[in-house]
Order: structure tokens, then C-alpha cells, then sequence
């Protein structure tokens, strides 16, 4: 295998799932401990049945997670261990700056219908998920030196929630909450546009709640449009096939949207086909803002690193990397005067000049 050009920076990530970063030996022990069964009992097992190696569908993905979140779910010490841990493990990637994103519907077990999970009815309840995860990221903010704020998710199969998380993103705002996200199964059609989705990204944007949506992974360029047009996303998750749409293409070009690119996990959801060029090398040549990302690396086996290792084969350059990394700063989703502060950081880690007035790099 040729070596490619690591990126040995800091780096600031902006699309991952907690739930699909969790540390495997914290599943087997929940699962032991609550006697949820698994479908195996021991790390290398557990990694076997839950990752993937080779491509599958995007619904065929999402049904790894069925596989071991009952042993997660309902749970406060293990809701709040995952997030502590997931800071730790962003640690150890060099990232300065992530954003992590959860649906807190999925990790409760009371006031949520259905029950996700075939669970039991609790007394864990989504608001007291949020509060959690902020306890678990902040303690590990604080351990482990990463800056971290978190997404709470609508799923695109149950618009019943969709207010209800809106609600929580306004909240727990002071809790580091930053943003709103639409994610789950891309291919149930019209589902950008369900009503109980429009509403709650209509309440987000009127109470400054930032906007991001999954769209143009697996979805055409219509979603993305609807993402843009009708939810008012100010980031798109993933967005490959915009690309099918010129126009759409070049406005979103023009209006310097961010695309939250997640290497790795388009090849082994199918978004990607390998025989085709994938969407980020049009994206780096047309000198677009977007960001590489994990998305879920527990079920992807991977790191930050398989990510920019993988656009390294494609030729990207050190300097590719900066930009991007410059770029996924700009564009997140924390105040002026914290996003000034990480752009600072970055700059000094990678040895460049503040900028002079005029255009980024």
C-alpha cells in the first residue's frame, strides 16, 4: 500500500455521531452489567458483528445500530461515560474543535413514542439525555483539552419528535448545544418536508438555532435543494449529489456553503461507487468549503485518519488539508469571538501568519 500524507495537525471535526462512536469494551459492559444480550462477548467479536469492511446500503447501515444500542440506551452512567469517553478518543486524533450530534429520542426510555429499541418503559426521559451527554462532554472537555459542543437530531422517520428537539436545542443552548440536525434514512420519500421537520427548523431559525442537514448522501440534489430551500440549513451533511445539479451546485458555490464530506463512510454506505470520482475531488478543485469527517467510526472501524488518508490517494496536498481544516472552523457553528480564537489556534499549529484583510486562503 503507498504511503500517503498524514495530517499530523490539529484538526476540527464537525459531523460524527455519538452513538456510532462509542469504545466497544463500554458496549460489552453495559450489556454484561444490564444483561442485554450482544451479539458477541468479546471486543474483537463485537467489532466483527457491528463494523462494516465492505460496502452496504444506507438502510443496511443503520441496522448495525440495532445490533447495540439497547445496551446504551435508558442508561444514565453509560449515557454519560460515552460522552465523556467520546472526548477522550477525540483527543487522541489531534482534534482541537468537534461537534458531535446525537438524537437524544433514541438514547431515552420515557415520554418517547415508540420506544426506540424494543426497550422497556423507563423514566429516562430525552430532556434528561441532553442534560447528560452536556455533563459527559463537558467533563471531558475539561480532562482532555478538546472544545466540544454538541447537535441534537430530528430523524427523518419520526416527525413527532422534531418540535421536541427544537425546543431542547433552545434549552440547553448554555450548555453548549449549538445546532439543529435532520439524519436517519434519506431514502423515505418527501421526508425533508414533513411537516413536523419544516416546523421545527422554521422554530430554529427564528430562535437563532443553527441548521444543519443529511443530504445528497444517498438522496438527489432535489434533497439537498429542499435541505437549503425549505429547512434553511446553513451546512449540508454530506451532499455528494449535488453535484447532479449544476445550478444548484454553483449557487451553493456562491454562497460558500459548507459540505460536511465523510470519506470513508461514502464508500461503505454506497453513496460512493469507487469506479466514479468521488464528490470531494470536485469539491477541493472548485475550492469549496467543506470539512473530512468520521460520521460513526465504530461501525466504520476507523479514525480521522482513515478519512485523510483516504483524499490523500486522491492527491490532496498538506496545504488541501489547512484549508479545509481553516474552512470547517469558519463554518461551524460557535460564536465570533470562540470561532476567532479557534482560527488562531489552528494557524499557530500549522505555522501560517494571521490573516491579512482580503480573501481566506
Amino acid at each position: 500500500m503507498t504511503q500517503t500524507p498524514t495530517f499530523n495537525h490539529l484538526k476540527v471535526e464537525l459531523h460524527v455521531h455519538l452513538d456510532g462512536a462509542i469504545k466497544p469494551e463500554t458496549i460489552l459492559y453495559y450489556g454484561k452489567k444490564r444483561g442485554i444480550p450482544l451479539p458477541a462477548d468479546t471486543v474483537d467479536g463485537l467489532k466483527a458483528a457491528i463494523g462494516m469492511d465492505h460496502p452496504l446500503s444506507l438502510p443496511g447501515f443503520l441496522q448495525k445500530f440495532d445490533l447495540y444500542m439497547p445496551a446504551i440506551a435508558g442508561s444514565r452512567e453509560a449515557i454519560k461515560r460515552v460522552a465523556y469517553e467520546f472526548v477522550e478518543m477525540k483527543a487522541k486524533e489531534r482534534v482541537a474543535y468537534v461537534e458531535v450530534r446525537y438524537s437524544p429520542h433514541l438514547l431515552a426510555n420515557s415520554k418517547v413514542k415508540p420506544l426506540p429499541w424494543n426497550q422497556q418503559e423507563g423514566d429516562l426521559t430525552p430532556d434528561e439525555v441532553v442534560h447528560l451527554v452536556c455533563q459527559g462532554l463537558q467533563e471531558g472537555e475539561r480532562d482532555f483539552g478538546v472544545k466540544v459542543r454538541s447537535i441534537l437530531c430530528c430523524m427523518r422517520h419520526q416527525p413527532d419528535w422534531s418540535e421536541e428537539v427544537v425546543e431542547l436545542c433552545k434549552k440547553y443552548k448554555s450548555e453548549n448545544v449549538v445546532g439543529i440536525d435532520l439524519a436517519g434514512d434519506e431514502t423515505i420519500e418527501g421526508s425533508s418536508l414533513f411537516p413536523g421537520h419544516v416546523k421545527a427548523y422554521e422554530e430554529a431559525k427564528n430562535s437563532n438555532v443553527h441548521r444543519t442537514v443529511h443530504a445528497g448522501e444517498v438522496g438527489a440534489a432535489q434533497v439537498v435543494k429542499e435541505a437549503v430551500d425549505d429547512l434553511h440549513a446553513e451546512r449540508v451533511g454530506h451532499g455528494y449529489h449535488t453535484l447532479e445539479d449544476e445550478a444548484l451546485y454553483q449557487r451553493l458555490l456562491k454562497a460558500n456553503m459548507h459540505f460536511e464530506v465523510c470519506p470513508w463512510s461514502s464508500y461503505l454506505t454506497s453513496a460512493w461507487k469507487p469506479e466514479t470520482e468521488h464528490a470531494v475531488v470536485r469539491f477541493q478543485k472548485d475550492g469549496a468549503n467543506y470539512s473530512l469527517n468520521t460520521d460513526d467510526p465504530l461501525i466504520f472501524k476507523s479514525t480521522l485518519e482513515t478519512d485523510y488518508n483516504m483524499v490523500g490517494k486522491m492527491g490532496f496536498s498538506q496545504q488541501e488539508f489547512q484549508r479545509l481544516n481553516l474552512r470547517a472552523a469558519e463554518s461551524s457553528f460557535l460564536n465570533d469571538a470562540e470561532k476567532a480564537e479557534l482560527l488562531e489556534l489552528l494557524r499557530k499549529d500549522y505555522g501560517l501568519p494571521p490573516p491579512a484583510s482580503g480573501p481566506r486562503p
